[in-house]
């Protein structure tokens, strides 16, 4: 097995380490100050993806992204965890589950968002309704050629900074027709209620919206009836990849400076690092990135190879619950390592500490991760985390 990255690979992630030191991180302290992007900073940031050819990223040229494998794409992704604030989320990734649409949907959300001239976000969770999408209450009902939706959505990530959404509803309040709609902004009898406040600041808002008889065309029905929940799971793999990469890249970022402080911090007249409850600390980082990233690009080059959908799936859940936990730990040293330091939120692994702990809570909990791994244990035996190979 080769685990050397070739020079394309490498420019890659060396392009995303760059646009993170230029473009992002000069922007974290006025985020965090504002709690989120200032708006008059976003058009040019929007720009700065397009100009550092960073539009599209998740995307093939036959729907106007990179055409990057997953592997090319999680080294770049990797490098924007690094940012604060969530900010990596201002290099868009259109919603995967838009390549089953329609070709007119296609040209209309998918082409488009690629370019970063429109941008979607997901309305999934509701007050009762989080890790059991069978609980969800908003429901669509077809009248006289056209859907209305009714019900309440949490969590909806970058509303503020999207000009449509896909909303997963229920037809006929059955939850055996769990379906996608697409809906734009503006749009009748949708309210956003407000963006709540949370422990980390983000690059955008996580808005909470109400849905009373909201007239969606027949045409914006994204898949088909019942089709809702599998379309959600394939955008949940990717944005597992997507956690666990920026979540690495965190920890590295958070690790990179507290090595480099225990080496330059002199007590008792040495460098803290000569201090074995120090040395252990780091130590400790070093093992879970390791892993961690090993991880990774493992499961990367897994799906790069045609990995069938259930491995794919399962390997996901591990991957993102060990990488989450792993991340948290390391960067939990972090602080501990800086001491007051490092709870001064003018210091980056102040805000990291707070951005991390959502990794273990969105796109899945851990507990739900665990579940995934049980049940497919149950299912397929140990072999489909122990053996390297299909059976």
């Amino acid at each position: 097995m080769d685990f050397e990255f070739n020079p394309r690979q490498k420019a890659l992630s060396k392009l995303g380490r760059d646009f993170v030191e230029q473009v992002l991180q000069p922007l974290e302290q006025v985020t965090d100050e504002h709690g989120e992007l200032p708006e008059n900073k976003r058009a040019d940031v929007r720009q700065a993806v397009r100009d550092w050819g960073l539009a599209g990223i998740n995307l093939g040229h036959e729907h106007g992204g990179l055409g990057l494998t997953m592997v090319e794409q999680t080294l770049v992704e990797e490098q924007l965890g690094r940012a604060t604030n969530g900010l990596w989320s201002c290099v868009w990734r259109p919603p995967v589950s838009l390549k089953f649409g329609t070709q007119a949907q296609i040209n209309d959300y998918l082409i488009p968002s690629a370019r970063g001239e429109r941008r979607g976000c997901f309305a999934i969770t509701e007050a009762d309704a989080g890790s059991d999408p069978r609980r969800v209450k908003t429901k669509a009902v077809m009248r006289d050629g056209q859907w209305y939706l009714s019900g309440e959505k949490w969590f909806v990530t970058s509303y503020n900074a999207s000009d449509f959404i896909i909303v997963h509803a229920h037809v006929d309040d059955d939850p055996d027709k769990p379906t996608l709609f697409l809906v734009d902004k503006p749009v009748l009898n949708m309210t956003h209620v407000r963006s709540p406040k949370f422990m980390h600041n983000f690059a955008f808002d996580h808005a909470e919206l109400i849905f009373d008889e909201t007239p969606v065309a027949a045409d914006r029905q994204l898949g088909e009836i019942g089709q809702g929940f599998e379309l959600t799971k394939d955008w949940f793999v990717e944005a597992r990849l997507q956690i666990a990469a920026h979540s690495i890249g965190a920890a590295t970022r958070a690790a990179e400076i507290a090595n480099e402080f225990a080496t330059s911090r002199h007590q008792f007249d040495r460098a803290i690092r000569d201090f074995q409850g120090i040395e252990f600390m780091l130590a400790d980082m070093a093992v879970d990135i390791f892993a961690a990233k090993s991880m990774l690009y493992r499961v990367a080059a897994e799906i790069d190879a045609g990995a069938g959908r259930s491995r794919v799936h399962a390997h996901a859940s591990a991957l993102k619950l060990f990488c989450s936990e792993a991340s948290g730990r390391v960067i939990d040293k972090a602080v501990q390592i800086l001491g007051g330091r490092g709870y001064m939120r003018e210091n980056p692994v102040e805000r990291l500490y707070r951005d991390i702990r959502v990794d273990r809570i969105w796109e899945g909990t851990s507990e739900i991760q665990r579940s995934v791994v049980g049940g497919r244990i149950r299912k397929h035996g140990m072999r489909i985390y122990s053996e390297a190979f299909e059976t």
